[in-house]
């Protein structure tokens, strides 16, 4: 099992690794003090390195300026974001200006508002690299590639998933609203809430006590999806932070046993300290050295149900992420799709006869998802596909119309206002 790099922005996933530049510059720190502007170009310099995460630049730059304000950091990395979603689009303005490149986005960005983009390509306006231009328009219709292009230019809100370990919804909001933040109830995930603006949750006492998590409502569905039962075993199977784990243990309302697998000793080491706020006393952590090692055998057979949350490519994720649709490769779409093939045959080793495998991605790409897909029910005879929207209704959970294709969960952001997910889940053969 590959493994996956850390989350780029709150609630979303980890996509898989196969991106361009490994190596890291930490930011100058300079005597004399600097004007915004002056941190502004060379924060934005720095993140078109595409050296490592985007989220990752800013830690880095932010730690190395400690005199900066809260307002101004909010400020600067608004605009740094924007810039990565927008590069193409802003790049394409910038080449008339003169001065370093970082100085001449930032004036485009300024000037956003202003821009005039009839007639440009539909790569360009979206700010869409070639290749994923290409695919996009190879599986949707112009007026749906120009609708979810423009999605996935606007930033991502705030969602978060009510702990039903430590509360409900109604209380959630409560306290919540208590302590200034205004929020809302989301249709699409029984749990999910929606933040207005960009409160510091941290600093809330709704959130250090564990009443409230961050994840993306979408993501939030793939735990539903699962269905855990009360005294159930279940396996999820690539771990990462546990943003998952989490809601599948309070699905479980603390019972049974959750074990959170991952080749990232790291990764799963992030996960005590949500854990201990969650009140989550059925999680094992479990570190794997791939998806064939031998630990993994006292649990073969064993599981009333699996999730397999692969590494993708995280293009369902780019409006948060915007740094992956630069940094990935698309050369690797072949070996990752081979290593998730792999990752989900080891992972149907472990369910029970009887019991549910699902398979998931935040990816776009139908070479992860319904390519994976039917290669597995070829090698996997009897397993049975159940619709995605059938299986949520029997947790009183109502899936859109739209979010649902040939039986398998299929999420869009512009449809349905999350990242973009695709999920598909199997019952092996009694």
């Amino acid at each position: 099992m590959k493994p996956r790099v850390s989350n780029p922005g709150r609630g979303g996933r980890k996509p898989h690794p196969s991106t361009a530049g490994r190596g890291r510059r930490r930011p100058a720190r300079g005597d004399a003090p600097q004007s915004f502007d002056q941190l502004a170009q060379a924060a934005v310099g720095e993140m078109l390195s595409l050296a490592e995460p985007a989220d990752q630049h800013l830690r880095r730059f932010f730690a190395a300026h400690p005199a900066m304000g809260r307002a101004d950091r909010g400020r600067l990395a608004e605009m740094a974001y924007d810039i990565l979603r927008q590069r193409r689009l802003y790049a394409q303005f910038a080449q008339s200006g003169s001065g370093p490149l970082p100085a001449r986005l930032i004036a485009v960005h300024q000037a956003r508002e202003r821009l005039v983009t009839d007639g440009m390509a539909p790569a360009v306006r979206l700010s869409l690299p070639d290749w994923l231009a290409e695919r996009l328009a190879a599986a949707l219709d112009p007026a749906a590639l120009e609708s979810l292009g423009a999605a996935l230019l606007r930033p991502a809100p705030l969602d978060l998933r009510v702990n039903l370990l430590r509360t409900d919804p109604a209380a959630a909001l409560a306290a919540l609203a208590a302590e200034g933040i205004a929020a809302q109830p989301l249709a699409i995930a029984p749990l999910a809430l929606r933040v207005e603006g960009k409160p510091g949750l941290e600093r809330t006492a709704a959130f250090r006590d564990g009443l409230v998590e961050v994840q993306d409502a979408g993501s939030q569905l793939l735990a539903h999806l699962v269905a855990p039962r009360r005294g159930q075993t279940v396996v999820d199977f690539c771990a990462g932070a546990g943003g998952k784990t989490l809601a599948l243990a309070a699905l479980l309302r603390g019972s049974g046993q959750v074990f959170a697998c991952d080749v990232s000793a790291a990764r799963l080491s992030r996960m005590r300290a949500r854990l201990a706020r969650s009140g989550a006393s059925n999680v094992q952590p479990f570190g794997i050295d791939s998806e064939r090692d031998p630990k993994l055998d006292r649990l073969a057979g064993r599981a009333d149900a699996v999730l397999v949350d692969a590494p993708c490519s995280g293009t369902g994720t780019l409006r948060r992420n915007p740094d992956l649709k630069w940094r990935f490769d698309p050369g690797s779409l072949p070996a990752l799709g081979a290593s998730q093939r792999a990752i989900l045959a080891a992972a149907a080793r472990l369910v029970r006869p009887g019991g549910a495998l699902i398979y998931a991605t935040c990816s776009l790409l139908p070479e992860e998802n319904d390519a994976v897909r039917r290669h597995f029910e070829h090698e996997h005879p009897g397993w049975v596909a159940e619709s995605a929207a059938e299986s949520l209704a029997r947790q009183s959970v109502r899936l859109p119309a739209t979010a649902e294709v040939d039986g398998a969960l299929s999420l869009r952001t512009d449809l349905h206002g999350t990242d973009s997910f695709y999920a598909v889940r199997w019952l092996r053969p009694a």
